[in-house]
């Protein structure tokens, strides 16, 4: 059994929880499946409130999560295996094998937003690598990772 506050997670944010006591911007773990050898963890990458009227453009998470894709797949080679939007449009799932180590993850999403800053292009934006690849705006995914970078020190605070 993985002790989740080894890991670096409060277990009282472990799980599905109130979304009225959500904060934003956060990580916390969502959930952990043990297999064989092998364990996945999903952490929610809350970027806004839920329900607070503040939701990201599709624009915002298309361009946000091809920035995630490609940063995650750089800093966690071996353990990154995707990124997910959440249809309330308030933020991703991250989904990793083998690594949920708060610190870690932390880690490498404080890169990726602090590289996100000199970017000169959205990621894997192009027609052969996208399938929406209009629907791109480096201004914008820059504002979002400085909005989440400001809140670094209060990330594993979710609720």
């Amino acid at each position: 059994m993985t002790d989740v506050e080894e890991l670096g997670w409060n277990p009282k944010t472990v799980g599905e929880l109130d979304h009225r006591l959500l904060r934003a911007p956060t990580l916390k773990l969502r959930s952990l499946k043990s297999g064989g050898s092998d364990t996945i963890y999903c952490v929610d990458l809350r970027i806004r409130r839920p329900n607070a009227d503040q939701y990201l453009s599709a624009t915002e998470l298309h361009s946000v999560e091809h920035f995630l894709l490609e940063g995650f797949q750089r800093n966690l080679p071996d353990n990154f295996v995707s990124v997910g939007i959440m249809g309330c449009r308030t933020g991703f799932y991250l989904v990793f094998s083998n690594e949920g180590r708060a610190a870690s993850i932390s880690s490498a999403l404080e890169d990726i937003l602090t590289r996100m800053q000199n970017a000169r292009a959205v990621p894997y934006a192009r027609i052969d690598q996208c399938g929406d690849y209009r629907n791109h705006n480096l201004a914008l995914a820059q504002e979002v990772a400085r909005e989440v970078l400001k809140s670094k020190a209060t990330w594993l605070d979710a609720v």
